[in-house]
């Protein structure tokens, strides 16, 4: 099976040539059961709505029956990045400084491996982040094995959709 940061730079261009950003690829589910997972978004929305995830499909469905990048049987899995995204591009960490996030690395730094707290964007290649205690923390992105944003009331209000379609149909029912 080719690697999979192989696989997602040969399918980055598919998902830039339908105007959205990739935001990770992963194969999930173990040997039983492989799913390849790709998540994208709208560069202008940050948001990805049903029809979006079928377009995407449609063309990465083409795209791996004709190159064929993995071995074996798998599912394809298109879908947005969620509330909580997951943090895998340095300008990831400057476009939601200020959101919580919890943070693992590879190896300790400092006797930790888990960071959780308040991003601070970038410091060139280090993502800044200030835990509950005040701490401020730098560590080096390459040394992050994943990251992923927090719930919150403050990126609940960051993320609430962009698009209001259907709004006229929701039906309010006032109380006296």
């Amino acid at each position: 099976m080719a690697e999979i940061t192989e696989v997602a730079q040969r399918i980055e261009p598919e998902v830039q040539s339908l105007g959205y950003d990739l935001v990770r690829v992963a194969m999930i589910g173990g040997t039983s059961d492989p799913t390849l997972q790709v998540m994208a978004e709208r560069p202008d929305t940050r948001q990805l709505n049903l029809s979006d995830c079928e377009t995407i499909s449609r063309r990465l469905s083409e795209w791996l029956d004709a190159n064929d990048p993995i071995e074996g049987s798998y599912r394809l899995e298109v879908s947005s990045p969620g509330i909580d995204r997951p943090l895998t591009r340095p300008r990831d960490y400057s476009d939601w400084a200020g959101h919580e996030a919890r943070l693992s690395l590879k190896e300790p730094l400092g006797g930790r491996k888990q960071y959780s707290g308040t991003l601070g964007g970038l410091d060139g290649d280090r993502v800044k982040l200030t835990d509950k205690s005040g701490a401020a923390h730098v560590l080096p992105f390459s040394d992050i094995s994943s990251a992923k944003l927090l719930l919150t009331d403050k990126l609940i209000n960051a993320t609430a959709p962009l698009s209001t379609d259907g709004a006229e149909h929701i039906e309010t029912v006032e109380e006296e």
